[in-house]
């Protein structure tokens, strides 16, 4: 893969703090870890372990320092890192059968739209909020019982605006296996929430 560094600012800062700059460490930290509290927010859910996370990622960025090279876009190579955290997390906590994801109406959790686009952004009465909590609430909870790598693909392409061929690099897979791991986890939300969106049209 060619050296993006030049158009990839986070290569630049991880290139420059290699090279002695401190201040560089400090910019890559301000620039992406509200990007890798967002996808840990999104893979694990709302659990109050996510900070310590985070910081085990930016750990793992430090350590890599010396080694370092421009071989993919850095938010590629961090959110291998995030992904990596991200599977031990779930197999440490796998007796707990799946994340759980909580109701919130902040922050990186704004339901905004869906896996499928099924909610919409009209001011509602309270009884019609309740019942978007509720819709809230059972689309995350599909989300959350997708398997590892389609969890990671579905929000990696949706709300990360990764390519089929990042993700490819960020789950080491190939760009075709990543289009499958995609649709099928599109199908499997279909399929689950499909009463669900029954309730919706009628």
């Amino acid at each position: 893969m060619r050296d993006d560094s030049e158009d990839d600012p986070g290569a630049r800062l991880m290139l420059a703090w290699a090279g002695g700059d401190e201040s560089a460490f400090d910019g890559l930290v301000e620039a992406y870890s509200g990007q890798v509290y967002a996808l840990m927010t999104r893979f694990l859910g709302r659990h109050s372990g996510r900070e310590d996370l985070v910081q085990e990622v930016f750990l793992r960025v430090i350590r890599a320092r010396d080694r370092y090279e421009p071989r993919a876009r850095f938010t590629t190579w961090l959110y291998r890192i995030v992904y990596n955290l991200c599977v031990n997390e779930t197999q440490r906590r796998g007796a707990q059968g799946h994340v759980s994801i909580e109701r919130s109406s902040q922050g990186v959790d704004q339901p905004g739209a869906g896996p499928l686009e099924i909610l919409d952004e009209r001011a509602v009465g309270p009884a019609e909020s309740m019942e978007r909590d509720d819709v809230v609430r059972q689309v995350r909870e599909a989300i959350a019982a997708l398997p590892a790598s389609q969890r990671m693909a579905l929000v990696l392409a949706k709300y990360h605006d990764q390519s089929y061929s990042e993700i490819a690099d960020v789950l080491g897979s190939s760009e075709k296996a990543i289009k499958s791991l995609i649709h099928r986890a599109r199908e499997t939300l279909r399929a689950t929430l499909a009463p669900l969106l029954a309730e919706e049209r009628s």
